[in-house]
């Protein structure tokens, strides 16, 4: 399942996100990549264990906690810490897969990457070029998002960044390991959850049909996730 979540962060937010990031070194990105990454990965990042990526990682992970259509998406069970990449001057990734397992470094604290998260930090208008572009069941996705603004995506999919040719694109990136590992069941629970919503909307919470499809949600979770 591929998903835009809007409005993570709003203009302030990005602002003040920014104001952090931008104060800060910036190093080459293949700080974080694995072998074959690092063949094809030309931009720059925030070094992970960096106070500034720390930080800003933290306004990250406390607005997507507040963000339902994340929660409901994503089901998390761990979110790694986000970083922070950045792309001008031609610079570009080209085609590949997320490891899937990630380790953050100097600790203990490991996922298995069920889903990959790109966090737009730049108005889409300021740059020429870095769409995401993600290879899933129905082709080719180009993604460029407003600031503040999310895609989640399985992160067994094969994505690239296009060459950035005017301006800056900075952005979050993480990895997601979700309660449900399997993609297909994620979307039913999603698509089941919306669709609760929808008659909670409509008749109530107390609604005999909304306390029914609320029990068939929480039993199908029971049935596939990992707590």
């Amino acid at each position: 399942m591929l998903i835009a979540i809007p409005d993570v962060l709003d203009f302030a937010t990005v602002a003040k996100v920014h104001a952090i990031i931008d104060a800060a070194d910036w190093i080459d990105g293949n700080e974080t990549s694995g072998p074959q990454a690092a063949l094809a990965k030309r931009n720059r990042q925030l070094p992970e264990d960096c106070g500034a990526a720390r930080e800003a990682g933290e306004i990250v992970l406390d607005a997507l906690s507040h963000t339902a259509l994340f929660v409901a998406a994503a089901l998390p069970a761990k979110v790694f810490p986000p970083l922070f990449n950045r792309y001008e001057g031609g610079q570009d990734f080209g085609v590949h897969i997320d490891n899937a397992i990630r380790l953050k470094r100097g600790s203990d604290f490991r996922l298995r990457s069920d889903l990959s998260a790109t966090l737009f930090l730049d108005d889409p208008a300021s740059y020429d070029g870095g769409e995401l572009v993600i290879e899933d069941v129905y082709g080719e996705q180009s993604v460029k998002l407003p600031a503040g603004h999310l895609v989640l995506y399985p992160a067994s999919s094969l994505h690239r960044v296009t060459p950035v040719t005017r301006g800056v694109r900075t952005a979050s990136f993480f990895w997601v390991q979700s309660m449900v590992r399997d993609d297909g069941a994620r979307r039913i629970l999603f698509d089941l959850d919306r669709g609760v919503q929808a008659v909670a909307a409509a008749k109530g919470q107390a609604d005999p049909a909304v306390i029914q499809l609320t029990g068939v949600y929480h039993n199908l979770l029971r049935r596939w996730a990992d707590a």
